[in-house]
């Protein structure tokens, strides 16, 4: 399967519990869901929770070790025979994630649960097929090495990509119609699931975020790197709009005379303003001069500020200030629950969080409900888990339920 799967996290507060043969699919994926969100939990638990009868829950879960998805675990004893309790089975690397990075790729290995096991990375080529044999190549490497545990790939990437794999444009390098996930899959006999990055990483929030998301139905990724990207998620789902184009609100006219262009070009989008390469540019002109300025890069802008630098720390701040315009706009068109920020400007969370809330505050309209903004807590590679997401959400989602 070579396309992007349109997979719906199920909300265990309205999921109603499925009592026909012909929908047992649906309770399997709850019984298996409870387990990742709530366990180790027992059997009675779950049985109790759901409303489903004991001896159905036992039947699944009996499935579902069989499938190699969960395993029994001694939980703590209040005195007598300790009770045995369900998780997930996290023994063996089960997906590969590709996260194609404008300067960097990452070739990684993860667990059920979504843990890192083994990485690999590359500088990424501009010549196409050059950066995609070296990812045939780590691929092939880490499934050699797991025995023939890994069910699927996914790949993560900063360009569109339509919505059944087979188009694909990423800007910065100029690439166009790059076959990748048909090589990759010709290649690995593994299916291929691929995605722009910020809908990944948007995924990635879905199912392996912060706990606070598990409540929340309606939320924008917006993800800051050399460029600036959102994904966005309805109801459980990310969205990606006709042709996979959805969410490029990194274009969105902000302004004029930003201090970068954006990739294609223009100095007015959101990302000429709001990006990792625009923080840069005013940093190098607020030193212009000094001796160093050349050398500097994000993580290195962000050390300065977190150490209390001013030019880092104005120069992050008022990129922080830009940030939160462009969040006033997608909460005043789209009214998300939340607006999470990702991205390795995260690790300048303490810097730049006041300056983001206080920009939408002052600039959003009266009377819209309250949005939360919140930092990812997926670290700085948050594109890296979207492409291990890809084929993870495919164990615990359901088309069928909302």
């Amino acid at each position: 399967m070579l396309s992007v799967c349109q997979m719906r996290r199920i909300d265990l507060k309205k999921a109603n519990v499925a009592r026909s043969n012909t929908i047992r699919d649906i309770n399997r994926q709850i019984v298996l869901n409870y387990v990742r969100e709530r366990g180790p939990i027992s059997r009675a638990e779950i049985a109790h929770e759901t409303a489903l009868q004991r001896s159905t829950v036992s039947l699944i879960v009996e499935e579902l070790r069989v499938d190699g998805l969960i395993e029994e675990v001694s939980g703590e004893s209040t005195g007598g025979r300790p009770p045995i309790l369900l998780s997930l089975r996290t023994a063996d690397a089960v997906a590969i994630g590709v996260d194609v990075g404008t300067n960097r790729t990452i070739v990684a290995t993860s667990d059920l649960a979504g843990r890192v096991l083994q990485e690999e990375s590359f500088e990424t080529d501009p010549d196409a097929e050059e950066t995609t044999r070296q990812i045939i190549e780590r691929a092939r490497k880490l499934i050699r090495r797991n025995n023939e545990t890994i069910e699927g790939i996914g790949v993560s990437l900063p360009g569109l990509v339509h919505p059944d794999g087979s188009e694909l444009f990423v800007p910065t390098f100029n690439w166009r119609d790059l076959p990748l996930s048909k090589e990759l899959n010709e290649a690995t006999g593994l299916p291929v699931t691929m995605d722009n990055d910020a809908n990944a990483a948007a995924l990635a929030e879905l199912w392996f975020g912060r706990p606070e998301i598990r409540e929340v139905r309606d939320f924008i990724l917006v993800l800051v790197e050399d460029g600036v990207g959102t994904g966005i998620v309805f109801d459980g789902q990310v969205y990606r709009g006709e042709n996979g184009a959805a969410g490029e609100f990194g274009h969105m006219t902000i302004g004029q005379g930003a201090p970068v262009a954006c990739a294609s070009g223009s100095r007015e989008c959101w990302e000429a303003f709001a990006s990792e390469r625009s923080a840069l540019a005013r940093y190098k002109n607020l030193t212009r001069g000094l001796n160093g300025n050349a050398d500097v890069t994000f993580s290195t802008l962000i050390d300065s500020a977190l150490r209390g630098e001013g030019p880092a720390r104005q120069a992050l701040k008022a990129t922080a200030n830009y940030l939160g315009i462009g969040i006033a706009n997608l909460i005043r068109g789209l009214a998300p629950e939340a607006v999470i920020v990702g991205g390795p400007i995260v690790r300048a969370w303490p810097v730049i969080a006041d300056d983001i809330k206080t920009t939408v505050e002052t600039t959003i309209c009266r009377g819209l409900p309250s949005t939360h903004i919140m930092a990812s807590t997926l670290g700085p590679e948050p594109t890296l888990m979207g492409a291990l997401s890809l084929v993870l959400a495919s164990k615990f989602a359901s088309v069928s339920v909302t």
